[in-house]
């Protein structure tokens, strides 16, 4: 079985679209995911499961939508994609912390998770998007976003999940902890 974590999109994000993590620790389950393990309440999950990753993600969405009655993408990786994510950040730790500095709104370091690269997007159409006290790395599935700012105020974080409809976006510290708790499981 390979190690997964999950991250659906848009989950208990204002008003909309909740879900109790026990509601969907029991759905994950109910459709054959093993050893069901959620970390917050923003629809973050490590689980175990055979197939593909394309399968997997299908019918979890649909599982979703079948109990909850209202659609949400679902982005997994692998435990050793979690951990080449957090291994091969791009900003150096200098970096890092001119930018939390200069952010009394939150987090700095994001990691906008794509279900894959797509065609239009290149970093030369994200350069044209990015804004004062932003900068960016593509790397594989994945776009590391440095903010100066709140990530409220990105039209370049707004415009990478607008791009794809299949991504979502999660701070640094949700990356490392999701690749520890799958670590674990290696």
């Amino acid at each position: 079985m390979t190690v997964y974590a999950g991250m659906l999109k848009g989950i208990n994000v204002g008003k909309s679209h909740r879900i109790k993590m026990e509601d969907l620790k029991r759905l994950l389950l109910s459709i054959g995911l093993s050893n069901v393990e959620t970390y917050i309440q923003s629809g973050n999950f490590i689980f175990e499961a055979d197939g593909t990753e394309q399968a997997i993600s299908r019918k979890i969405g649909e599982g979703i939508e079948d109990e909850f009655g209202f659609s949400s993408a679902v982005v997994l990786r692998t435990a050793d994609e979690l951990g080449r994510i957090v291994n091969g950040c791009p900003f150096t730790p200098e970096e890092i912390s001119l930018a939390e500095k200069a952010n009394s709104e939150g987090e700095s370091l994001y990691v906008v998770l794509l279900g894959e690269i797509p065609q239009e997007m290149t970093s030369n159409k994200l350069e044209m998007l990015r804004g004062e006290n932003e900068d960016f790395r593509i790397m594989d599935r994945n776009v590391y976003l440095l903010l100066g700012h709140s990530i409220r105020n990105s039209r370049l974080a707004g415009s990478l999940q607008k791009m794809e409809e299949n991504s979502t976006v999660r701070n640094w510290k949700t990356i490392k902890k999701l690749d520890e708790l799958a670590g674990k499981r290696k």
